[in-house]
């Protein structure tokens, strides 16, 4: 992917209205989501006391997620590009894990997110590329 393409994603996420996100987590979890400007391209972080439990960002079916809990990045093929169901709901996401992880769209996120470096959550969220070894579950 060219860098103008990457450059374009990164800066076309945009912060929603935390009042259309689902209040299940426990009251010390913040939930951010972040809309990208294509279809299916999002971002998710929890964060507790400022620290990130766990993000996932999902671009053309694939997915990176990080959780505080193991310390491994997951890779994944997400259910959105997939219109042949008759069941199919598009505000459902369903996550297959990778066999053998992506690291290529490892790398890509990390680009992405690199776009928005000198903002305060992008700047944690690049930080856990740099602090976490690229182990995957």
């Amino acid at each position: 992917m060219e860098q103008a393409e990457i450059t374009a994603l990164g800066h076309s996420l945009r912060r929603i209205d935390q009042n259309l996100l689902t209040h299940n987590a426990p009251d010390e979890v913040q939930r951010i989501w972040f809309q990208g400007g294509e279809p299916y391209f999002d971002l998710f972080v929890e964060l507790r006391e400022e620290q990130i439990e766990w993000f996932q960002l999902t671009l053309r079916g694939h997915s990176l997620s990080w959780s505080r809990k193991c310390h491994r990045w997951q890779t994944g093929i997400t259910n959105e590009l997939q219109t042949d169901d008759l069941t199919f709901y598009p505000a459902s996401k369903i996550i297959e894990s990778d066999r053998t992880p992506d690291r290529e769209f490892f790398h890509l996120t990390h680009h992405i997110l690199k776009t928005r470096a000198g903002e305060p959550l992008f700047d944690r969220l690049l930080a856990l590329f740099h602090s976490t070894p690229t182990h995957f579950c």
